[in-house]
């Protein structure tokens, strides 16, 4: 299993706080009296930061804390953001709101009137966001799908890679490269040369400014292109687990748009991981040369339509995708600033050892990839995300898909974040 963002690269020198009251030079490496930690860290682009920490140099209480900060990729140098005062015992906070904290940073603090009382330097990597639509989910062999997108905050004129998913698991093949324009937006074109179902998305892999950002994936089904005058249809490319579909089409003289009836037709298939077809069904066509055939397959299959006596002719070959249920439970529907939520859920069919991902409706509309996991031997799931700002937020778990089912999302729930938790509950700040 992969981080849930890309380290950050580059990491700050140790070097002595300067004692001027609006800039310090540089960032300290370790603590003196004065601990601090920042949670979440790593988080996507606009998420809301919790700063907190102790005094432990004496007098403790009622104590002016002041907070500095550093913007990865600008000048030299830190600045001051804001101060606060001590509790009775010594414990300070900062609130970082929601769409403030857009690009890597450092942190750290100092008491005022005593340079030599800091904190060590806390580093936030914070990711990019990436969004995708395609132009279409159901494509056919060779004819191209547009995907555009936008990345923030704006990256102009750096690459962007479409990636499609390999197997289960979360390795990514890149598709394509595309340059973001002026705006940060993106187009890329891509086709498929055979049929079948791919998973892909759209990845930025950071900078100075940013680690990397993912999109949330996205499902595309490429067909093969129809033969005249053997057509086959479906009623859905895709469809929920446990749910039927209708393969349909017409069957007609060859080479002519003339219906041709009461043929015997075979409909023939092909599930994820078998090598050949199986006949899977019988029935002939009617007055107007039209067939079907009900489905219910488990996992996604490749159907074919062949006449059942000579002269053999058959159709191109139909994907039908099978979608995964997927659901999500929260241990509450309340948390605080600094708390934490655990999310439960399971996969349908079992798809144990298969990566899912935990996602957030980020400020701009979209949902982004905030933790990932495997789902476990019993088909179940966990994740525990902790709060940086009040608010409503809204999560979801979503799997990618793969060879043998079509990914899918949970239905989204609501967090309702007030408060902020006591900082003695919070994890040790050092």
């Amino acid at each position: 299993m992969r981080p849930r963002f890309a380290v950050l690269a580059s990491v700050m020198c140790a070097l002595v706080v300067a004692a001027l009251p609006g800039i310090a030079s540089a960032a300290p490496a370790h603590n003196r009296g004065l601990t601090i930690n920042a949670t979440p860290n790593p988080i996507p682009s606009g998420e809301g930061v919790l700063i907190y920490g102790q005094l432990n140099h004496k007098p403790v209480a009622g104590q002016t804390i002041i907070l500095y900060h550093h913007i990865s990729g600008t000048g030299p140098g830190f600045t001051v953001i804001g101060t606060t005062k001590t509790g009775s015992t010594g414990f300070y906070e900062f609130t970082r709101a929601e769409g403030v904290v857009v690009t890597n940073r450092s942190w750290f603090t100092r008491e005022a009137g005593a340079p030599g009382v800091h904190s060590r330097t806390v580093h936030e990597r914070v990711s990019a966001l990436v969004s995708l639509t395609a132009s279409t989910n159901t494509a056919f062999t060779r004819h191209p799908v547009t995907f555009t997108g936008h990345v923030s905050p704006n990256h102009a004129f750096e690459p962007v890679f479409l990636q499609e998913q390999k197997g289960n698991s979360d390795d990514w093949t890149t598709l394509k490269r595309g340059i973001l324009g002026p705006g940060s937006n993106y187009v890329i074109n891509y086709s498929w040369p055979v049929p079948g179902l791919h998973v892909v998305r759209v990845v930025f892999r950071g900078d100075i400014r940013n680690i990397a950002g993912a999109s949330d994936p996205v499902t595309v089904t490429v067909q093969q292109a129809q033969i005249a005058d053997f057509t086959i249809n479906t009623s859905d490319p895709i469809i929920p687990s446990g749910q039927q579909a209708t393969i349909s089409g017409t069957l007609f003289m060859p080479g002519t748009t003339t219906p041709e009836p009461s043929t015997a037709v075979t409909l023939f298939a092909r599930s994820a991981g078998q090598n050949s077809f199986t006949a899977v069904g019988a029935g002939s066509t009617d007055s107007n040369g039209d067939y079907s055939f009900t489905v219910s397959p488990p996992h996604n299959t490749i159907y074919q339509v062949r006449t059942t006596l000579p002269p053999k002719r058959h159709t191109a070959t139909l994907v039908e995708g099978v979608q995964d249920m997927v659901t999500l439970t929260p241990s509450s529907m309340t948390s605080t600033v600094g708390g934490s939520v655990t999310f439960s859920g399971t996969v349908t069919p079992d798809k144990a050892g298969h990566v899912i991902y935990l996602e957030k409706l980020g400020n701009d509309g979209d949902w982004h990839i905030v933790e990932t996991r495997l789902v476990q031997s019993d088909a179940t799931f966990q994740f525990t995300w902790t709060f940086g700002a009040m608010g409503t937020k809204q999560f979801r778990a979503r799997i990618p898909g793969g060879p043998y089912n079509v990914g899918a999302a949970s239905p989204p729930v609501t967090i309702t974040v007030s408060g902020v938790a006591p900082l003695s509950s919070l994890p040790p700040a050092s």
